[in-house]
């Protein structure tokens, strides 16, 4: 079948916009942790895009997109295992509507960016006590245990797929499904030392914006991309992604203003991510005017949505539930009331088209069915990890900063401007015990010489005089 090249550069440029995600993710989550912490933050976000890749090539995108297994409704098959046999593939339109036609492979490479992202969604519930080497291991497991089967679920050959549930571009299989992950992964490690008594504010707020910023141009990718055509569907999840993103930033600054007394930057940041986390699933399904509507409810609801963890004791660290697992769920069910162009045989108008209460409870079944699934699956992960190789930071580690102990590094250079040959470890940590004991006497020592020149001074006047 011949190939549309203008589809297929469009999917390219797509496929590039969602992976520089991942990386604004990590400047995102980095600059709302500690500083302490900062450069462990950014490492899982990088680190998941080893460790998925790799899993993605032998037998991930196999499963998620493949069909011949002996449980074809829950797992794709192993026909393409190491993509076997994908370059020499064409993808045929997902969609009725699309007759175009793009390179299976550059499917196959805009669908491993979505792995990743998830992925590296969960880490933000973790910041500041996972050790590293356990979150390899998780994002491994979890990867293969619950992503890709439930890509093959809802974008495959699933049996979500088959009962008719909308999710253009991830609200359940990315959001839902790293919200309920970042839940019970919080629940399996607890919480932070001194949480919820310590203030642990951002560190960075320019690391959160640039963040942000990335995020957002990647996730016209994300949405417009997932049309796998260039036409009308995509320059409506092009536009519905914007007006959710923008509307929901200043919905959660209204929250702010109306309940704190002031709007912040952490704040628009935020509810840029809640509006575009909802419109997700909905970016092609819907109009504009039903975005307005989403971006407003999702921005109002996630910013009340995060302080649940401050009175149901469980330390989300950077509100990955809050804003995915809620975010996400809002977007699935908004298409059971405003889904206005179905295109999937099974899938129907909403219910404010005329479309009945059928597609409103497929859109709850669905983010209901992932996330139980999702966190189970993530509990018995994690907590096997922990049980073996442990999952938890030591305590004097944690203390002293995950980024010295885990990585031998700091993301701030503290010397002195002059360059002295000692370097300061980071602020507030306690990393080289003995490089402190020594500046301290060395410290004393000068304070004691000082002392004792003022004094030779004040007798040499008394002197002269």
């Amino acid at each position: 079948m011949k190939i549309d090249t203008g589809a297929t550069a469009w999917l390219l440029t797509a496929t590039a916009m969602v992976l520089l995600m991942t990386p604004g993710l990590a400047f995102f989550y980095g600059g709302m942790t500690r500083a302490k912490s900062v450069l462990n933050m950014m490492m899982m976000s990088f680190g998941s895009i080893v460790t998925v890749t790799v899993l993605w090539v032998l037998y991930g995108y196999s499963v998620a997109f493949t069909d011949g297994s002996f449980a074809d409704g829950f797992a794709g098959g192993l026909g393409a295992v190491g993509l076997r046999g994908v370059a020499t593939q064409v993808s045929e339109g997902l969609l009725p509507d699309q007759s175009d036609n793009v390179p299976t492979m550059v499917f196959s490479a805009f669908q491993l960016t979505f792995a990743i992202i998830t992925v590296a969604l969960i880490s933000g519930a973790v910041a500041d006590r996972a050790r590293f080497g356990a979150w390899t291991v998780f994002s491994v497991a979890w990867a293969t245990l619950v992503y890709f089967p439930v890509a093959h679920w809802v974008w495959g050959t699933g049996w979500l797929n088959d009962l008719g549930i909308e999710d253009f571009a991830g609200g359940t299989v990315v959001h839902v499904n790293a919200g309920a992950a970042g839940l019970a992964l919080a629940l399996v490690l607890g919480r932070r030392r001194g949480w919820p008594k310590e203030p642990m504010r951002p560190h960075n707020l320019p690391f959160v914006l640039l963040g942000v910023g990335l995020l957002w141009f990647g996730w016209f990718g994300f949405n417009a991309g997932s049309e796998l055509a260039v036409d009308g569907t995509t320059g409506l999840a092009f536009m519905n992604t914007q007006v959710a993103a923008a509307v929901a930033a200043g919905a959660w600054l209204l929250v702010e203003r109306f309940r704190d007394g002031h709007a912040t930057t952490l704040g628009v940041a935020s509810g840029a991510v809640a509006g575009l986390v909802a419109v997700t699933p909905a970016a092609g399904f819907v109009d504009p005017w039903a975005c307005v509507v989403l971006g407003a409810v999702a921005g109002v609801a996630c910013a009340y949505a995060v302080g649940l963890k401050y009175r149901l004791g469980f330390d989300d660290s950077l509100d990955v539930v809050g804003v995915h697992l809620v975010g996400g769920a809002i977007g699935a069910l908004s298409l059971g009331l405003l889904a206005a162009y179905p295109a999937l045989p099974g899938q129907h108008k909403g219910l404010l088209y005329g479309g009945g209460v059928h597609q409103l409870g497929l859109q709850a079944l669905g983010p209901a069915v992932v996330g139980l699934y999702s966190f189970g699956m993530a509990w018995i992960i994690g907590k096997a990890i922990d049980r073996t190789i442990g999952f938890r930071l030591a305590e004097e580690d944690e203390a002293t900063g995950i980024d010295v102990t885990a990585h031998a590094e700091t993301a701030y250079d503290l010397a002195p401007a002059g360059g002295g040959a000692t370097r300061a470890p980071l602020l507030g940590t306690a990393a080289d015990p003995a490089r402190k004991a020594a500046a301290d006497r060395k410290g004393g020592a000068d304070r004691k010489g000082g002392a004792e020149r003022e004094a030779d001074a004040e007798r040499k006047v008394e002197a002269d005089a």
